[in-house]
């Protein structure tokens, strides 16, 4: 059996190859207690106490009104880590507009901006989150289905109207290998529980690239990269 790479040999690729991290750097990393967003902000931990660290950073959790308290147990790890880390409480619900109904992309573009109001207050360069390739992959599925068009999440995205970077370090890294990850370092199990969930679009994006890929990992890095590797002269 082929030996994998590290987890942390995966984000430092993904770091190389799309300079997500550079000198004088200040990363605001959204935290959410899941196993993806932990994952990101243990290597933003380890990554800190090597001699060439260059960079600062923070996590940042965003409470809404509805959700559930961050998890008691992340919070001691991020205290082991030395993760400096902030909650900021948001009212989501009294921002929906009449006949507008609550759903998790609302909830979920509230608390980006959030985040990104607070970068820019707070003097934060670049935002990271925990979106991996299982995420970036299934967006790709979504956007050509539903809107037709060829679009998903880059890596590293510049924002043109506010002087924020998006950063997904976690662009290689496949869903499996997160849970895993998360299931090693105690940490696996928490999810967003409340009572506004309605994923239908993503699950079903989900079982499509499952059923595209045949659930391999090689067919789904191939997918990654066709994104890279565009051909115009073959296409309409």
């Amino acid at each position: 059996m082929k030996k994998q790479p590290r987890l942390s040999s995966l984000i430092d690729k993904a770091v190389f190859d799309y300079h997500l991290i550079e000198k004088g750097d200040r990363i605001l990393i959204g935290a959410s207690g899941g196993k993806d967003s932990t994952a990101l902000i243990k290597y933003f931990s380890d990554r800190a106490r090597r001699p060439d660290c260059a960079f600062e950073y923070k996590a940042l959790f965003i409470k809404s009104d509805f959700a559930p308290d961050f998890p008691e147990g992340i919070a001691d790890l991020f205290g082991q880590w030395g993760v400096p880390f902030e909650q900021l409480n948001v009212n989501v619900l009294e921002r929906v507009k009449p006949g507008q109904k609550m759903s998790c992309w609302w909830c979920s573009t509230q608390r980006r901006t959030e985040l990104l109001n607070y970068a820019i207050s707070n003097g934060y360069n670049k935002i990271a989150l925990g979106h991996h390739m299982d995420d970036i992959l299934e967006t790709l599925i979504m956007n050509m289905l539903n809107k037709g068009e060829l679009a998903s999440m880059p890596p590293r995205l510049k924002y043109d109207n506010f002087p924020v970077t998006v950063i997904r370090p976690l662009c290689y890294v496949s869903v499996e290998r997160l849970i895993a990850e998360a299931e090693q370092g105690g940490y696996a199990g928490y999810t967003c529980t409340c009572d506004y969930q309605d994923n239908s679009g993503r699950k079903g994006a989900r079982a499509k690239l499952e059923a595209l890929t045949d659930g391999d990992q090689a067919k789904k890095e191939r997918l990654f990269a066709s994104m890279r590797n565009i051909q115009p002269l073959y296409l309409p």
